[in-house]
């Protein structure tokens, strides 16, 4: 799905002497590189700070800890999602809400969100999936109406721009309270290991979640609150100081390559190609398709058989999940949701496509669709 081997030999001199530079000052724990690409990601999203962590599940879960958020507050987010999204709502003994996603875009319904808020309502977390924005502008005014805080988990979208109405543009993960991120190394910016980061504009805020990722201290030994030990270690930093420059082009690089899949697939009545929204630069993480009259588990079955790797992201969406039993999952009716976890399938996307490996696994898909 991802070439990670042929994107590191293009930066290999680079990473290597960035990798034993690291093992020279002997400081794999908050060394330099660490810093400099917090300044160098906060610079190029245009943010006033990022705060590095070890994943991005923890970039969620210390983004709800320094809101504040206590068990039984209700906490919005979509359905189809990567576990992550919902876990640590659970994990802080908050309440998860399931919601609709728009089958267009994959990303939270804005009509679905506000049909969900109640009085326990305190936050919602929009995820910019597969590489799209979620309707920012729409999210922030319901947020607005009902004074509700906007957690962005950005894992999938990082490098991605919305455009609001005014025609003014915001980095994804940039646009609400706090945004999160994922580095994991299939990521559009990954690193070699785990890694993730939180955004904000809040200097209160980011002081606060900065102490929480470090045990709860802002001097060593006095902790002032409870916190976390989550740390994004300096040979990843120095990795993604590597990566973070080359960002736009590996985008570009996604984008042309799902433009090529798109001219592949297009006006196949049983394929749907990715929907590009007008307010959102789709970075594509994945690049996703929605299939009608067509067995989707036998084409991955088939695709497999050529040597030609394809996900389901996602089969089992959250409220179906069983740690969500607790939490009313199986109550929940969400027919756009399931409709989709039927039909979905991706293809393998990255940098290193070239035109001959698009033509082999499009060809492949069509040969079977047309069976």
């Amino acid at each position: 799905m991802v070439d990670l081997k042929q994107q590191y030999l293009k930066i290999k001199n680079e990473v290597d002497i960035a990798i034993h530079e690291v093992l020279d000052s002997a400081a794999f724990i908050n060394g330099k590189p660490v810093g400099e690409f917090a300044d160098h990601l906060a610079k190029y999203l245009g943010t006033k700070h990022v705060i590095p962590c070890a994943n991005g599940t923890d970039a969620l879960q210390i983004s709800m800890m320094a809101l504040g958020l206590e068990p039984g507050d209700e906490v919005i987010t979509p359905s189809f999602t990567y576990v992550a999204t919902t876990e640590v709502v659970a994990l802080l003994r908050l309440k998860p809400v399931f919601v609709e996603v728009d089958t267009k875009t994959f990303c939270i319904d804005p009509s679905a969100i506000e049909k969900a808020i109640t009085p326990k309502t305190k936050a919602i977390v929009p995820v910019h999936l597969y590489g799209q924005s979620a309707p920012m502008e729409e999210i922030i005014k319901i947020a607005e109406k009902y004074n509700l805080f906007i957690i962005e988990d950005n894992a999938q979208a990082i490098g991605s721009d919305y455009t609001f109405s005014n025609g003014a543009k915001k980095k994804t993960g940039t646009i609400g309270i706090i945004g999160t991120t994922s580095f994991f190394p299939s990521k559009n910016l990954g690193c070699y290991g785990d890694g993730g980061a939180i955004f904000t504009d809040d200097d209160t805020l980011a002081n606060k979640l900065k102490m929480i990722a470090n045990h709860g201290q802002q001097k060593r030994y006095y902790h002032e609150m409870v916190g976390c030990n989550s740390r994004l270690d300096t040979l990843q930093a120095a990795v993604l100081n590597i990566k973070l420059k080359k960002l736009d082009e590996y985008i570009d690089g996604r984008r042309k390559a799902a433009d090529y899949y798109d001219k592949a697939f297009s006006g196949n009545a049983k394929i749907t190609i990715p929907f590009r929204a007008a307010y959102s630069k789709h970075v594509f993480h994945q690049y996703t398709l929605i299939l009608e009259n067509t067995n989707r588990d036998k084409l991955n079955e088939y695709l497999a058989t050529k040597n030609i790797p394809s996900m389901i992201y996602y089969p089992v969406p959250a409220h179906r999940q069983q740690m969500f039993a607790t939490f009313g999952g199986s109550s929940y009716n969400l027919p756009a949701t399931d409709w989709l976890t039927e039909r979905v399938i991706s293809l393998p996307m990255h940098t290193e496509l070239d035109e001959e490996q698009l033509n082999f696994i499009s060809s492949a898909v069509l040969e079977f669709i047309n069976m």
